[in-house]
């Protein structure tokens, strides 16, 4: 099983560039040069991916830099605080500013670098941009989802149809290379749990195209709506759209450091100094001891049919759940109902209690931490006259448990023309002989 643990740190908010960079650091120098190799061959055109080190009140790590033809556009990356959009480019991506509707002034659009910033891109553009580029198709699909939350948010921000969004610097290369970046980057690593301190969004005002905007912004407080956040100390707009975005899709718990032992840590580093160290922090280690800790999540369920009740199972298993079971039972009535037991990690809890809610048609669950004590399990392949199987063994407790994988039983059966319990015994015959 694989207990991983992926732990944020973001008391100085958070930004695409910042997110990468920390993750990166995660990585092993092979990996390292897997994804700065994938990144810079993916296709998104003139960016180049360029890490350098980088130290922030004391604290080493690593500033990503993200050029575009060759000129670094000053995103999220600077992690500025001040916003004169005449002056620069926005630094925090701030797509919340940009207008929705079609400039006049069409030939900007025929220009590449120079007038890059001034490009709107409809989601519809960004998504095919994104399905061109060349990384795991899981990748994509991560980074094209990020791009809906925050089309969705806009347009609830300024009462406009989805079609009718249109990005400007959120949708400029630099910052479509960040959300792949950071996806792939998730995809990398692989952790089975990824745990948030709460976010920190800064406060006071911002200037921007729309005029002077509360801190967060109304798209981003539109993303983060359900995520805890806080002020933090900084004035200023600690967390971009991009980011939050990012942390909307990729986390699901956020009550900040788990138990765990970490075996890495990583510090992305923004551009842009200030009292407190001005990065986003990652530790990636694994649960501690043998035995754990889970959370059961229960509830009754009397008004589903056989069917919905499988799909919601598979859902749940698919999200990663622990294990799902269900129970037939009496229910109020003397109805016949179900019900419905899930067991996952403890800071997994309301990842599963919101899945519940969305694909069961229960109005509460119960909920319980539990002491957990499981074997140490392995697997192997045993070869004999009826072919190759894997023989799953699990042990401790003064106990061992040996049983063979169901699949390969099924396979065997079907080929020799056995029962199942014949071919399970010529595979543990074969496995005890081994």
């Amino acid at each position: 099983m694989n207990s991983s643990i992926l732990y944020l740190e973001l008391g100085m908010g958070a930004a695409g560039d910042m997110l990468t960079a920390a993750l990166y650091e995660l990585l092993d120098d092979e990996k390292k040069i897997e994804f700065l190799d994938t990144m810079n061959n993916a296709g998104i055109p003139g960016v180049k991916f360029t890490p350098k080190a980088s130290s922030k009140c004391g604290i080493s790590g690593t500033y990503m830099e993200v050029t575009v033809d060759g000129v670094s556009e000053g995103d999220e990356t600077y992690h500025e605080h001040e916003h004169h959009h005449d002056m620069h480019r926005h630094e925090h991506e701030h797509h919340h500013e940009h207008e929705h509707h079609m400039h006049e002034d069409h030939h900007e659009h025929e220009h590449h670098h120079e007038h890059e910033h001034h490009i709107h891109r409809s989601l519809e553009d960004i998504n095919s941009i994104i399905s061109s580029l060349k990384v795991p198709e899981k990748v994509r699909k991560n980074a094209s989802s990020v791009y809906n939350i925050i089309a969705e948010a806009e347009s609830r921000a300024h009462s406009r149809p989805v079609f009718e969004v249109h990005f400007h610097e959120v949708g400029s290369m630099d910052a479509i290379a960040d959300v792949t970046s950071v996806s792939l980057l998730f995809e990398m690593i692989g952790a089975k749990t990824i745990v948030s301190t709460p976010v920190t969004v800064g406060f006071g005002k911002v200037r921007c195209a729309h005029g002077i905007m509360p801190v967060p912004a109304p798209a981003t407080a539109d993303i983060l709506k359900g995520i805890p956040i806080c002020p933090g100390s900084i004035e200023g707009e600690l967390c971009t759209p991009t980011g939050a975005a990012l942390i909307k899709h990729f986390v699901r718990n956020f009550d900040g450091m788990p138990s765990f032992a970490a075996d890495r840590i990583g510090y992305g580093m923004g551009k842009k100094d200030f009292e407190a160290p001005n990065c986003v922090r990652a530790m990636l280690g694994k649960k501690c001891g043998a035995d754990e800790r889970v959370a059961e999540i229960s509830c009754n369920i009397d008004d589903m049919t056989a069917e919905a009740i499988a799909f919601a199972t598979e859902m749940l298993l698919e999200n990663g759940a622990l294990d799902v079971c269900t129970v037939t039972a009496g229910m109020k009535k003397s109805r016949q109902g179900t019900i419905l037991k899930v067991m996952c990690a403890p800071e997994e809890k309301e990842k599963f209690v919101r899945l519940i809610f969305a694909h069961t048609s229960t109005i509460g669950v119960r909920a319980a931490v539990l002491e957990r004590y499981v074997m140490t399990r392995s697997s192997r392949s045993v070869e004999g006259p009826f072919g190759k199987a894997r023989v799953k063994t699990s042990e401790g407790y003064g106990a061992k448990r040996v049983k063979p994988e169901y699949d390969d039983v099924c396979a065997i059966a079907r080929d020799k023309r056995l029962s199942y319990d014949e071919a399970a015994r010529l595979i543990n015959r074969e496995y005890d002989e081994s």
